[in-house]
Order: structure tokens, then sequence, then C-alpha cells
């Protein structure tokens, strides 16, 4: 039960009408920026939110018990408070909203919370965007502890692995010859590595006008003048020739890979020998050699 300040009730109980969803939104980085669908600025819990991307907000959906409440809210992409380098870089994912109803004609805060969500999948057509608000519900939808697959849940490097990405076999600087709008970068310095070496794996721009961008690498392919790297998410803009760049080596989590690309096998966090579902489902046959009681992996 929500328990309405004196003020804002007062204020509800008057015939006309002056009020303003406000959004306060804690990104990943701890910066507090505020938005709100009024033509003006309105100031709430000490943040200053700011009319100028014209949001718009979606009716919120709910389940019974805890399931996850949702809705959505859309906007232009314009003003210091959000720009298109911030929402590449990720600043925004998983960011902390609070959504307040709030009084605009206050000379002071006049407001109250009326929910708590985080940013999910956040969507751009040109310069508007539409962001996914989740019910704070939603994270016991998440999975925690480890589960039994055959595939390895490490990531590539961390303790758990123990891999060190820094040395020259798995990592390398190479010189950006020319990249496209939609995420291919040909690249120098990288051609001494097989092909595939780095599919799986992270390019991230050292200098350059998009210094700090990382990406996923979907595909490594070998050309004549050095490496073609195919990217999941492009840069804002293509990387300029003579830019520097560090690509490190990918996994696809398989044992075998595990095994013979890093000569890690000790340190594979899967369960490789696991029965799947044909093995548990089958049944015993007759001088086949298999389900003969014998060990399954020699």
């Amino acid at each position: 039960m929500k328990t309405i300040p004196t003020d804002l009730a007062a204020r509800l109980a008057r015939r006309e009408t002056t009020l303003a969803l406000c959004w306060v939104v804690t990104r990943t980085d701890g910066v507090r920026c505020g938005f709100t669908d009024h033509d003006r600025p309105v100031l709430v819990e000490g943040v200053t939110c700011l009319p100028e991307n014209g949001l718009e907000a979606s009716a919120r959906t709910s389940g019974p018990g805890f399931a996850a409440a949702a809705g959505d809210v859309a906007g232009a992409i314009s003003g210091p408070a959000l720009s298109e380098d911030d929402l590449e870089a990720g600043l925004w994912d998983g960011a902390e909203v609070t959504v307040y109803l709030a009084d605009w004609s206050a000379a002071g805060d006049v407001s109250m919370a009326l929910r708590r969500a985080r940013i999910g999948e956040v969507s751009r057509k040109g310069t508007a965007f539409q962001a996914e608000l989740r019910g704070l519900a939603h994270t016991l939808e998440a999975r925690h502890g480890r589960v039994y697959s055959r595939s390895c849940d490490a990531d590539l490097g961390d303790a758990r692995c123990g891999i060190d990405l820094e040395g020259p076999v798995y990592s390398t600087v190479g010189v950006v010859i020319s990249a496209s709008a939609t995420g291919d970068v040909q690249l120098v310095g990288a051609g001494t590595f097989e092909e595939g070496w780095f599919t799986g794996g992270l390019l991230s721009v050292l200098d350059g006008e998009r210094q700090g961008f990382s990406s996923e690498i979907a595909n490594h392919t070998l050309t004549e003048t050095g490496a073609l790297i195919t990217l999941w998410q492009a840069p804002p803009s293509p990387l300029a020739a003579g830019v520097q760049v560090k690509v490190t080596a990918g996994c696809d989590k398989r044992f075998a890979t595990c095994r013979s690309k890093f000569g890690n096998g000790l340190n594979f966090q899967g369960f490789p020998h696991l029965p799947g579902t044909d093995f548990v489902l089958s049944y015993p046959s007759r001088n086949t050699g298999t389900n003969d009681g014998g060990a399954r992996v020699s």
C-alpha cells in the first residue's frame, strides 16, 4: 500500500490537473538522469527531469503472484542526458528506473514514487528509441548457480578458466585498413593467426573517435591483405583507416576446443561426457556394442 504525501494528496484533490510522469534513471556508471513527459523541467528527488526527449510510456502489464511486470517507454535520442554514444556503449543496459508522479506546477519537489524497474531491451530506429521496462520481479527468473551442461559455463580468460588473454598467443593489435557500416573490418597485423581463431572473441578500439568501443566477433576470415573481422554489433560509424584495435581469441565452449586450441582441458567448466537425451531413452541391443555396461569414455 502506498502512502500519498500530504502536499501531493491536496493537489490531487483539486479540480485542475497539474501532474506529469517523471523517470529518474541511474545508469550502470552511477550517473543519474531525469526525464519527463511534461513540456517543462520538473524537479524530482534532487534530479531535474528534462522534457527534450519527448518520452511516452505504454500501458503497464502485470501478472498474478510474482510474475514480472512490464512496460515500455519511447522517445527521441537528443540532449546531453541521452546520447547515441552512451546507448552504444551499453551504459543504459540494466539501468535502474524509478517512475514518479509529480506536480509540475509546484515550486519544489512534490512527487511520489510509483514503481521501480530496470531497463531491458533497447531498440532504435533512426533518432528514436524504445526501451523495455522490466519489473524488479524479473530478477527472480534469473538463473543462479551452475547447470549441468556439456558446454563450458566459464568466460574465456576469467578466474575459473585460467587462460591469460594478454599473451601474444591469444590476442594481438591490428590496424584498420577499411571498415563498412555493417560491421566488416579489414585489418593488417592479425593475418598470422589461422582463420577462425578470433571467431567468438572480442574486438576493442584502442584509439580514434570510437576509442573504448567493443564488440563480439561473429566471424574471422583471412584475405590477401590480412584479416577480415565481422562484428556482431557495428560501431555507430565505420572505423577510420589507421585506427588500432585489439582482437582476442574466441571460444565456442566445447571441450574439444578447450583441449586443442587452448590446452586447458583440466580447467574445462562443463560436463562433456554427460549422456544426452538419445542415450537416456535408448535401450540395450544385442551385438551392437552400445549400452553393454562398459565405459562410455576411454
